[in-house]
């Protein structure tokens, strides 16, 4: 199977369109469980994250195995992955959803960033967060956490499947966070996912217009009333959307 590559053009449309649009579009496929539970920006961006999932692992930290020392070995998978991560694509952790332990710091968040990776997410936490918070790459965590990952967890696989906020995520599956979180769609529709949420999201701004004029939702929205119809298709060549 050829593996999927996320073009500029589904890039852009990814980055026009919100994770609730989003969170819809693979509802109606059947897939409920994609936006990643109690995540959340350091500091809200300017633009949607957007980008293929590049993952990485940790299991709970066992003392003997897990000093100081082990950040020695240049292959460190932590280390590794944050080297590895192919820019504009996304670091996603496994992080257990324990934040009593921080995923990363802002010095591997400022390396990411300059190698031009396109975000970060753990279901854990960060430490340095209002340094990171400043960094020009957007990162999402569960809270700010100060000690070392080493006291609690343990890196152990890079770019496998894993499990992040309690959804599961593979490698090169789509990563979208815009300021109320992140969701994941799986590689296989994400040219398709993008192109409805384009659609809904042209429809959604549609009807909040004509909400703030005073019009009801009865018809509207959902658009069961024809005349809802007749008017969408005006006010799409008026805008030129």
């Amino acid at each position: 199977m050829t593996a999927y590559t996320l073009s500029d053009a589904t890039r852009k449309k990814y980055e026009a369109v919100s994770t609730a649009t989003l969170c819809t579009a693979l509802f109606k496929r059947g897939l409920r469980n994609q936006f990643i539970q109690d995540v959340r920006p350091v500091a809200p961006k300017a633009k949607n994250m957007v980008g293929q999932a590049f993952t990485l692992r940790y299991i709970p930290a066992r003392e003997d195995l897990n000093q100081i020392t082990v950040f020695q070995n240049p292959e460190h998978p932590q280390r590794a992955a944050v080297e590895q991560c192919p820019p504009g694509s996304v670091l996603v952790m496994d992080s257990r959803k324990d934040a009593r332990a921080a995923s990363a710091g802002s010095i591997l968040v400022s390396r990411l960033m300059v190698r031009g990776v396109a975000g970060v997410v753990t279901d854990g936490g960060f430490r340095d967060s209002p340094e990171i918070g400043e960094l020009d790459i957007p990162a999402y965590h569960s809270r700010p956490s100060a000690p070392t990952n080493l006291t609690l967890h343990q890196a152990l696989d890079i770019n496998a499947p894993i499990g992040c906020g309690d959804v599961a995520v593979w490698p090169g599956d789509v990563v979208v966070g815009d300021r109320e979180g992140v969701i994941i769609v799986p590689a296989g529709i994400a040219d398709e996912i993008a192109d409805e949420a384009v659609e809904m999201t042209a429809f959604e701004d549609f009807v909040t217009e004509e909400v703030l004029k005073g019009r009801s939702i009865i018809g509207l929205y959902p658009p069961t009333q024809e005349q809802t119809k007749v008017d969408f298709a005006a006010w799409r060549q008026a805008k030129g959307r």
